[in-house]
């Protein structure tokens, strides 16, 4: 298998009596790489036993190319592993690089890369300068260069990530920063776009594979001349042929991290790349790779007295190399000895395992060529040899004899037409809010201004066949030179045409009917107690009416002598029976007392404690009683826009060609895209021409319009029946259009930043919003005042009374039947004559004495005299007399 490898054998035989350190490395092309790997590896075995700084084991070394493909990367990796490997180099790509990174972690063997890294959750052991460094020396030359305006061509994210600092130098004060992304193979349109844009001040960031080809496309549109000033952050320029933009005139600042005037890289130069003629035709990327190979023999030093064996490993992760860890901790805090450098200068990590300390050349391109001009470091200033002029920023376009074509669209609140008796021309036929911000620009840049209105209210919206229609197209096509509405910026329409800074910032947001009060229930006086709380009071009731029962018969006080005038009773009664209980407490909770009385302490002990029980909860209904039957709570049939997702009773919908509508369709959200097909699938009835057809449905149907959270702040002003549902979503901006790369755009950002500061812009926004034409008329309205009951709120209460009547009666009827039939019985008499007695009796209204019928043959029996019980009947005391 061995046959598969670069052996690179730097020895002669009799050395392989001494033992070594098996180090891999992974090319995806690049043979200058590959040779300062082995190069370096060579050096160190070369002078192993002369430095006492270096480890005097062997270093063999294994190389492998690897294709783009991961399953490729890796096998090679785990042949690697099985050698018994105990450091990896490389890749150099990205995405083979996190490969390798996640088995080489999985191992425990150290990982080492030379390239550029911008990811810091990849935790590889880098020799590159860490990016957030780096970035710091850009941001640095273009304060030094008092750039207030710049422009950024950059090639991929990671470039993004490097100019981060820069991005954020962004700010209300004036400093505008503009980005362009450079996809080639041709360049030729963006950089002739910034050259038409005006800018004079730009960095390149981009790779150097293709930085020969930008160059000479920006000097073939003339965008090297003398007026513009260039940083070029790729530390590679000077191995590439610069002559032909030396010439230029333009002020061009190069970086570099290699100085071949430095002894120490002459020194390596000249002792060990003898195939180099010059030092200049070194990479970075070379250059960082001897470097490493160097910090890895010192590093392996340390390690000597500790690793007498490496095994080969599985390379399905199962077992990890145990002094990996330790290894990767020496590469991390050795560094080259005091006096020595290497080809990259200091090598050196911080605390993170970044390497943050080492020092760039600032060269200045000019017709002598690179000339060194500063020196950088992240400890100190920038230290100047000789400052390059820079040019000064050409004096602003003056705007005061300009007369601009401004495209509106009669949409209130930004443009419509005055109510006026008289008749109007010109812009003075117009108001609103976007005719107001194009008078204050104007004021402060001193241009002309004339508005043409767009008929149809058509935006624009891009077609493969047509191209762009509506305002964005007769920008495109010359017939305008603004346009300002409620205008959406998207991604889409700024490829096309340039957009000013916002001058309005919004959300989509839900506009629905407002919510209706919830219809009153027939048993409405049961809401202020939770059924739970209801079912517990019957309970309740039931256990004390029983408890009153069993303790009154328990209680001797509650025996009583039922004939007071009786001194020594021959019997007692108890007034506590189960039907008396029952109603006694059915009394309390009810409020209104009954003729019984307990008399014994314990049965007015537990009475006492359900008065006050009742006193609580009669209470606690009463307040509950009052809110719940006067303030009905709104019924919305959704509050969030996930709900209105999963329903199917409300449709739902946006404006037919909108940038809203554009929003779901490019989204991939699950929910957002839900929403999506929703609508694209009822077109008819969900997608409308205007927000002014989606609101008028609104009021109408049961059906949610999403518009722009700005327009729907505007229409709940003056409709009192529409509202808002949620928090708007999806956060955009309005911007003033104009056709691409015009060159009063940035006056006009300036100008808009201007209005934000000062206020303008939000005061403009109060008056048209919430002031003028019927604006703030929904605040007054009292929305919670308690309404008059009707039948549907109280109805219960009624039926509670009808039906206790019903009961009552025919409970009543039934006991009077019953008793009839008992009394014909015993009397022998026929049911139907007692029945009609007794009706005689019922319907006899001025008649409150009934006799009674007796048994025949009964006898009157007292134990009280008849002048005893007429005494006892004049002090309101009853006897009963034996019969």
């Amino acid at each position: 298998m061995l046959w598969k490898f670069l052996l690179v054998a730097f020895l002669p035989v009799h050395s392989i009596g001494f033992k070594s350190y098996n180090i891999g490395a992974l090319f995806e092309g690049g043979e200058g790489i590959e040779s300062a790997f082995g190069i370096s590896a060579m050096a160190v075995n070369k002078n192993r036993h002369i430095d006492l700084t270096l480890s005097k084991k062997y270093i063999q070394v294994y190389k492998i190319n690897v294709e783009e493909d991961l399953w490729d990367v890796h096998t090679r990796v785990c042949e690697l592993v099985q050698e018994g490997v105990v450091v990896i180099f490389g890749p150099q790509r990205k995405r083979s690089l996190r490969h390798v990174h996640s088995m080489c972690d999985a191992m425990g063997i150290p990982h080492i890369s030379t390239t550029l890294n911008t990811d810091d959750n990849l935790k590889v052991i880098n020799i590159y300068p860490h990016s957030k460094a780096l970035s710091m020396i850009y941001y640095n030359l273009v304060v030094e260069y008092k750039w207030k305006t710049y422009t950024i061509l950059y090639e991929n994210n990671d470039s993004l990530i490097m100019m981060k600092p820069l991005l954020e130098r962004w700010n209300a004060t004036g400093y505008t920063v503009t980005i362009r992304r450079l996809i080639g193979p041709n360049y030729r349109n963006i950089l002739r776009a910034v050259k038409l844009s005006g800018e004079e001040n730009m960095i390149i960031d981009c790779s150097i594979e293709i930085l020969t080809s930008v160059l000479e496309q920006s000097l073939q549109v003339g965008l090297l001349s003398e007026k513009f000033n260039l940083i070029i952050t790729s530390l590679d320029l000077h191995t590439i042929n610069y002559e032909p933009f030396q010439y230029s005139g333009m002020n061009i600042t190069v970086l570099r991290l290699i100085d071949p005037d430095s002894p120490a890289v002459q020194s390596i130069i000249d002792n060990d790349f003898n195939g180099y003629a010059n030092v200049n035709m070194l990479t970075v990327n070379q250059a960082l790779m001897y470097d490493a190979v160097q910090l890895l023999a010192r590093a392996f030093k340390e390690m000597d007295d500790i690793v007498k064996h490496v095994p080969p490993l599985p390379c399905d992760g199962s077992e990890v190399w145990e002094h990996g860890e330790t290894l990767t901790n020496y590469i991390r805090t050795v560094n080259l000895p005091d006096g020595m450098q290497g080809l990259t200068g200091l090598v050196k990590f911080d605390t993170a395992g970044y390497r943050s300390e080492f020092q760039l050349d600032i060269l200045s391109l000019g017709e002598d060529g690179l000339r060194k001009v500063g020196v950088w470091n992240n400890t100190e200033p920038i230290r100047w040899i000789t400052k390059p002029v820079v040019q000064e920023p050409q004096e602003q376009l003056s705007m005061q004899n300009i007369t601009f074509r401004v495209l509106i669209s009669l949409t209130k609140p930004y443009a419509w037409l005055k109510d006026s008796l008289t008749m109007r021309v010109g812009n003075d036929r117009f108001e609103g809010y976007a005719i107001d911000i194009i008078h204050e620009l104007s004021n402060i840049l001193g241009f002309n201004y004339t508005f043409i209105v767009q008929e149809d209210k058509k935006y624009g919206v891009f077609s493969n066949i047509s191209g762009w229609n509506g305002m964005l197209g007769k920008i495109i096509n010359n017939e305008a030179d603004l346009a300002i509405t409620d205008l959406t910026i998207t991604e889409q329409r700024e490829k096309d045409v340039d957009f000013t800074l916002p001058f309005m910032s919004f959300g989509i947001s839900i506009l629905f009917r407002k919510a209706s009060k919830a219809e009153g229930s027939l048993m409405s006086f049961l809401s202020p107690l939770d059924n739970q709380v209801w079912l517990c009071l019957i309970a309740a009731y039931v256990f004390v009416s029983l408890e009153l029962f069993i303790i009154g018969r328990i209680c001797p006080g509650e025996w009583v002598n039922p004939y007071p005038c009786i001194d020594e009773p021959t019997e007692l009664k108890n007034q506590l029976h189960l039907k008396n209980c029952l109603w006694f407490t059915l009394g309390a909770l009810m409020q209104q007392g009954s003729e019984i009385a307990p008399a014994g302490i314990s049965t007015r002990l537990l009475s006492g404690c359900w008065f006050f029980f009742c006193l609580i909860m009669v209470s606690t209904y009463t307040a509950n009683l009052a809110s719940s039957l006067t303030f009905e709570v709104p019924v919305l049939p959704f509050h969030n826009l996930v709900e209105l997702a999963n329903q199917n009773k409300i449709k739902y919908g946006a404006k037919k060609e909108g940038s809203t509508f554009s929003f779901f369709e490019g989204s991939n959200d699950s929910t957002y895209r839900q929403i999506y097909e929703t609508m694209k699938g009822d077109a008819v009835n969900c997608l409308l021409p205007s927000n002014e057809a989606g609101k008028e449905k609104v009021l109408k149907e049961d059906f949610a319009f999403f518009m722009e959270s700005s327009t729907v702040e505007y229409e709940i002003e003056r409709n009192c029946n529409l509202t808002v549902i949620d928090r708007p979503f999806s956060e955009k901006h309005y911007g003033i259009a104009m056709r691409k790369n015009a060159p009063y755009r940035h006056d006009l950002s300036s100008a808009i930043l201007e209005l934000q500061e000062t206020g303008l812009l939000a005061k403009m926004k109060q008056h048209w919003w919430r002031q003028k034409h019927g604006g703030g008329s929904c605040e007054h309205v009292q929305t919670d005042q308690p309404e008059e009951l009707n039948l549907k709120n109280v109805g219960g209460v009624y039926l509670v009374l009808c039906i206790g009547v019903v009961i009552s009666f025919l409970w009543t009827l039934s006991e009077m039947l019953l008793r009839i039939r008992v009394t014909s019985r015993e009397h022998n008499i026929p049911f139907k004559e007692q029945l009609m007695e007794e009706l005689k009796y019922v319907f006899k209204f001025n008649a409150t004495v009934k006799p009674v019928r007796r048994k025949a043959g009964s006898s009157r029996k007292s134990g009280v005299s008849a002048t005893d019980c007429v005494s006892i009947a004049t002090s309101n005391t009853v006897c009963e007399d034996s019969v």
